[in-house]
């Protein structure tokens, strides 16, 4: 990162295997834009930041928050591959999961 806003965002692009004009062209915005975010040089903002994650399966949260490279990726894969729907159910059984073990 070269500018004050740091996160993730370049870090999820290439763990999604996407160029900066793929994305851009996903998400509706500039490859300047996209640069910018990336660099830091500009803040990634409520208006953009939704979109980005859904683009890159992932949170909001986790482009601020996580590189990808740093994460259980067969998780990140897997949680990918669940159609967005379904994920309340699938985040409360992983819930009770914890809970419970695998003890049963």
């Amino acid at each position: 990162m070269t500018g004050p806003y740091t996160n993730h965002l370049a870090a999820w692009r290439t763990f999604r295997h996407m160029t900066q004009e793929e994305l851009a062209l996903k998400v509706g915005c500039s490859v300047a834009s996209i640069g910018h975010w990336e660099t830091g040089a500009r803040k990634l903002t409520s208006k953009w930041l939704p979109a980005l994650a859904e683009a890159l399966n992932t949170s909001p949260g986790y482009i601020l928050d996580h590189d990808p490279n740093d994460l259980p990726t067969a998780i990140l894969d897997v949680w990918a591959s669940i159609p967005s729907d379904d994920r309340p159910r699938a985040l409360e059984m992983l819930k009770v999961f914890a809970k419970t073990g695998t003890d049963g």
